[in-house]
């Protein structure tokens, strides 16, 4: 279909605008496209078909390896080596940011009583640098082994694991956000200069596109919590408590069992247990009968009130897979 006509005038039925500018970022140019669904009907010839189609009947037909590989595979693929860039762009801006300032931190001066002190001495200043060099080694290590084990899975044309799919989006998860607490404390600490064009911090909100890009954290965060609360509660079996109620006991050896192999907490129990547990109770608390059938709707109302404890699990399994991943 042509969008617009030879004299440059907008289809009937078709709509475009843009969406405004951005605090940063403004060379990607946003906008929208909307068609009335009435004048404007594209045939079925139009549709984009190289991978899968829609036939004259309405059936949906999958094209790509005799049907072996499916297009959400196939976009999957996409996704993940994009969180891997997006992790390595929040990474790079916050190294930039911090070398930046650094270097002007050092060479300013201060009265120190006879000592000779610039800014990069201040207490609150110099931990932050030490914190953020500490950090940045581990969380870099993690992204580029992730990078590795995706690339080796593309070259060898298998779909990545799920532990790889995991370590993928703590990864993302990991970078960008340890980057934007890490970015934001900084300017806290450096007084005008952060109000300077060439500074960088004017470009903080950067690290917002990266937050939401290939999956808002907070997306991902849900899901590593939701698959892991799934497999916790698929380890427990019901048995009755004697007094005609029902609990709910943990099967030896079962996902989720505190003797699965990771590392434990300083009580020797396995953080993610007490993580799955606390949000067990939570949601217990929210929908009544431990065990008893619940409409999805309470279902999904109680998993929102339980939010914190979803984070806490999430962040529990995140701290998990990186260990893990490091140690590949």
């Amino acid at each position: 279909m042509d969008l617009r006509s030879r004299q440059g005038e907008l289809a009937p039925g078709v709509t475009v605008d843009d969406m405004g500018r951005k605090t940063t970022g403004n060379d990607l140019d946003n906008a929208w496209i909307a068609f009335d669904g009435e004048t404007a009907v594209l045939p079925r010839s139009a549709l984009l078909s190289k991978h899968c189609e829609v036939t004259a009947e309405g059936g949906y037909k999958l094209k790509t390896n005799q049907g072996q590989v499916k297009p959400f595979e196939m976009i999957g693929q996409r996704l993940y080596t994009g969180r891997v860039a997006v992790a390595q762009a929040a990474l790079e801006y916050q190294k930039e940011l911090f070398r930046r300032t650094k270097a002007y931190s050092d060479a300013k001066a201060i009265p120190g009583h006879g000592r000779d002190l610039t800014l990069s001495d201040i207490p609150q200043l110099k931990a932050l640098y030490a914190e953020q060099a500490l950090k940045l080694e581990e969380v870099e290590a993690f992204v580029k082994r992730c990078e590795v084990e995706l690339s080796e899975c593309l070259t060898r044309g298998e779909l990545p694991s799920l532990e790889l799919v995991e370590a993928i989006a703590t990864a993302k998860v990991a970078a960008v956000e340890e980057s934007i607490d890490l970015c934001f404390r900084l300017k806290q600490e450096v007084g005008s200069f952060a109000l300077m064009e060439d500074a960088g911090f004017k470009h903080l909100d950067f690290l917002q596109c990266c937050k939401f890009a290939e999956g808002d954290s907070r997306i991902l965060m849900q899901k590593l919590a939701r698959d892991r609360y799934r497999s916790f509660t698929k380890s427990l079996k019901r048995s009755d408590d004697g007094a005609g109620g029902v609990q709910l006991v943990q099967l030896p050896g079962s996902l989720g069992d505190p003797d699965d192999g990771r590392s434990a907490g300083p009580d020797g129990g396995d953080p993610e247990v007490r993580a799955c547990v606390a949000l067990q109770q939570k949601l217990e608390r929210a929908t009544g009968q431990p065990g008893a059938a619940k409409p999805a709707e309470i279902k999904a109302e109680a998993w929102d009130a339980a939010w914190v404890e979803v984070y806490a699990l999430a962040r529990a399994v995140m701290d998990r897979v990186k260990a893990a991943t490091l140690r590949r």
